[in-house]
């Protein structure tokens, strides 16, 4: 079995998501299995999961190979426990991991993609504390509408905005992610290593400014 890239795409639920963003987030995520399902590195090494948080976290789509991937299907309510979701992705990284041994090597580290349109509603630093103890590749975070990037700030430098949620907006954002995922499986693919930030992803489209 060759070395699985792991992607986690953490999604805000939150009753503050509801009616349209929501349903753009539901597309969002088919739109990007569908891109990455015509990208043969992604085919070969990248596996997704899709963790939600609302008023808890749970784990929407444990981590699946593209080829057998099926959209979940999501509702927004509830409040923003941004703490639970990332002791729910620690949780799932630590478990899910194939770790690297004397005989083994073990999977790259994972691509962490967090998308919140509000404030944490929960302990989000205990949280953080947990997320902090796993090893991470690229962390992007990203704040819809009043999303708050200085609590993303604190989990990655990495940092960007959609300046609203209408359906253009979230559509470039998982076009940007499905690209985003398709450099990091060529990058361990071709050149044997994880891309480690904004830098080395593609260039955001115009609704997409990045946090300085």
């Amino acid at each position: 079995m060759s070395r699985r890239l792991p992607v986690y795409l953490v999604l805000d639920t939150s009753g503050s998501m509801s009616g349209e963003p929501i349903e753009q987030v539901k597309n969002g995520v088919q739109m990007l299995v569908a891109a990455l399902r015509q990208d043969p590195y992604a085919l070969e090494t990248a596996w997704l999961s899709v963790i939600t948080f609302s008023s808890s976290a749970d784990v929407a789509v444990p981590l699946t190979e593209l080829t057998a991937f099926q959209p979940p299907n999501i509702s927004a309510a509830g409040a923003t426990a941004m703490g639970d979701a990332l002791t729910k992705v620690a949780e799932c990284v630590s478990k899910d991991l194939v770790k690297t041994t004397a005989t083994v090597k073990g999977d790259w580290k994972p691509m962490v993609f967090i998308m919140t349109d509000g404030g944490p509603t929960d302990d989000w630093q205990t949280g953080l504390a947990r997320f902090k103890q796993e090893k991470w590749g690229v962390i992007v975070g990203c704040c819809v509408d009043n999303g708050d990037e200085t609590v993303l700030k604190q989990i990655t430098e990495s940092v960007v905005r959609l300046n609203t949620s209408d359906s253009a907006s979230i559509k470039a954002f998982f076009k940007w992610m499905s690209a985003s995922i398709s450099q990091g499986s060529k990058s361990v693919e071709e050149a044997g290593k994880e891309v480690q930030g904004l830098s080395e992803l593609p260039p955001p489209p115009p609704e997409i400014s990045v946090v300085t």
